[in-house]
């Protein structure tokens, strides 16, 4: 069945696995587009998909929600080919109650783009978002976006970088004119000035004009002069790309451009092919490092259903690990120990997606229909050379809102609780149910606010579940076991709940009750999640 020419550690060489984050509004989506635009996977125009019979579609904002709200709500996943590469482009929430998502999403990349706007810099979520990179020692570059409208210079921009995210900002490619005139971009590593045309609506690629710096000091006057004295200053400090610290995380190469106009697109995405490691062989919970020519194994980082509306399927996103993953293998999950179908495996394009026969590393699979599988699953084929243990755990994050949820309609309570049960296993919102109420009213337990939106909105257009969302005291969770649960459940201003996992959590109605219990009762079990608010 195997094709020894089909080299899963040649293969992992090809491919570029990287998440695009941003604060919102900073243009992550538009630039997710224009990717796909100069990748050649869509047609003569952005927005629509190639070998789509030509319909506009929503490539990455495919959820109803985000489209109303004009925001990113939920992970995309995109391939297409770019310079002899496969590139797998996960588009992140950019929004920072839905940084959770955000956070499984980064442990399936191998490397993200950050997208700053120029007139905002470095942004409240922007800063949470690069602490994650850091945590998962995830590299990453840096696109310096809308240099088509009036915003700081680049200098200052530079200069904030540095000090907010004490990393080095190593400029790529370097502004000719001010923000709100963009002329186009010196290649720092060639000294070529490219110029940029606008197109209509920025619908197509821009036409880009190479100039020599004689012509372009006549043309562009005052801009290239200053342009070029930065560009000067630069080199002189020894501002240039090190592929060393940058892997460290202790650098971003820096590309400066308009997703909207596209100018500086092909650069930024020239440097995703150039810069960005490719696939390399993942640790394991024990310490281990599986090889990339290893059997089959992969990280299951993402569960959505939902997308298919006319089949309310649900599907498993895994980033393939080691090995050739090939559609039809018998593959096991190491939570679980039990085998399930790779039959209807897809490789997906936002919404849409098409039967894949084989993958490798780097790349990302759907499962269709997998429905053992949970977030954070090893699976892998099985057989005799199996990975000595799963991966390392993606942790949740500790939520601060707490609503209880009941149905409008008690005749759509089996709805009600199928949904719910799927919210909770998508990771959308953590579910905590009391052992007496069990799923009449659980508790939705957010890290941020617009998740219980989002839950509502699901539950009544996917599921047909209305719920009516009532208000609880509580405002901070703690991890806590069974030993410990009695004694907190005797407390005034306690509630202990349980997560389908089994996981205890105890909830206080303040932190300063919180702070008391646990100095009044040390030997209770109370530890910290992984993060509070979403990201420290």
């Amino acid at each position: 069945m195997t094709d020894p020419s089909c080299d899963p550690t040649a293969e992992a060489a090809r491919r570029r696995t990287f998440a695009i984050i941003s604060h919102p509004d900073a243009g992550k989506t538009t630039l997710t587009e224009k990717f796909l635009l100069y990748g050649g996977a869509l047609g003569k125009e952005a927005g629509t998909v190639k070998a789509r019979g030509g319909r506009r579609s929503a490539t990455s904002d495919w959820m109803d929600l985000e489209q109303q709200r004009g925001i990113s709500i939920t992970s995309t996943v995109l391939q297409f080919n770019y310079s002899d590469r496969v590139v797998n482009l996960l588009d992140t929430p950019g929004h920072r109650d839905f940084s959770e998502d955000t956070y499984r999403v980064l442990a399936a990349a191998d490397a993200a783009v950050m997208v700053l706007d120029a007139a905002k810099g470095i942004e409240p979520q922007t800063l949470k978002l690069f602490e994650v990179c850091r945590e998962r020692e995830i590299p990453f570059l840096t696109f310096i976006n809308k240099w088509d409208r009036p915003g700081k210079g680049p200098l200052e921009l530079l200069d904030e970088i540095e000090e907010t995210l004490v990393v080095e900002p190593t400029p790529v490619t370097w502004p000719v004119g001010i923000p709100g005139d963009f002329r186009g971009v010196i290649h720092r590593g060639t000294g070529a000035y490219t110029r940029f045309e606008r197109t209509a609506r920025g619908a197509t690629m821009a036409p880009e004009e190479e100039v020599d710096a004689e012509q372009a000091a006549t043309d562009e006057g005052e801009s290239w002069t200053t342009a070029a004295e930065e560009v000067e200053l630069l080199n002189e400090l020894g501002r240039t790309v090190d592929t060393k610290t940058f892997l460290a995380g202790e650098s971003t190469p820096l590309f400066f451009g308009s997703a909207l106009t596209n100018f500086g697109v092909r650069f930024l995405l020239d440097g995703v092919i150039d810069l960005v490691p490719s696939p390399a062989p993942r640790q394991l919970a024990d310490g281990s490092r599986r090889a990339l020519d290893a059997p089959f194994s992969g990280l299951v980082f993402k569960v959505q259903a939902g997308m298919d509306k006319a089949h309310r399927d649900r599907i498993a996103f895994v980033r393939v690990c080691s090995g050739r993953f090939e559609r039809g293998i018998t593959a096991v999950a190491d939570r679980t120990k039990r085998q399930f179908s790779t039959k209807y495996a897809q490789t997906m394009f936002g919404q849409d997606r098409d039967t894949v026969d084989d993958a490798y590393p780097g790349d990302v699979l759907g499962l269709v229909n997998a429905n053992d599988l949970r977030v954070g699953d090893a699976v892998y084929l099985d057989g005799p050379n199996a990975p000595s243990s799963g991966f390392p755990e993606l942790p949740a994050f500790a939520p601060e809102h707490f609503m209880r949820a009941r149905v409008k309609d008690t005749s759509k309570f089996k709805q009600f609780r199928k949904g719910v049960a799927q919210l909770d296993e998508e990771g959308a919102i953590q579910v905590l149910r009391d052992e007496d109420l069990g799923d009449q009213a659980p508790v939705l337990a957010a890290v941020g606010p617009m998740q219980f939106e989002v839950a509502t909105y699901r539950l009544e257009n996917e599921f047909g579940a209305p719920i009516e969302l009532t208000a609880t005291p509580y405002t901070i969770a703690r991890k806590t076991d069974d030993a410990s649960a009695p004694a907190l459940n005797a407390m005034q201003g306690v509630s202990v709940l349980s997560r389908h996992d089994g996981t205890r959590l105890a909830l206080f109605e303040s932190k300063y009750w919180m702070d008391r219990v646990l100095a009044d009762h040390p030997d209770l079990t109370l530890s910290r999640m992984v993060a509070e608010g979403g990201l420290n």
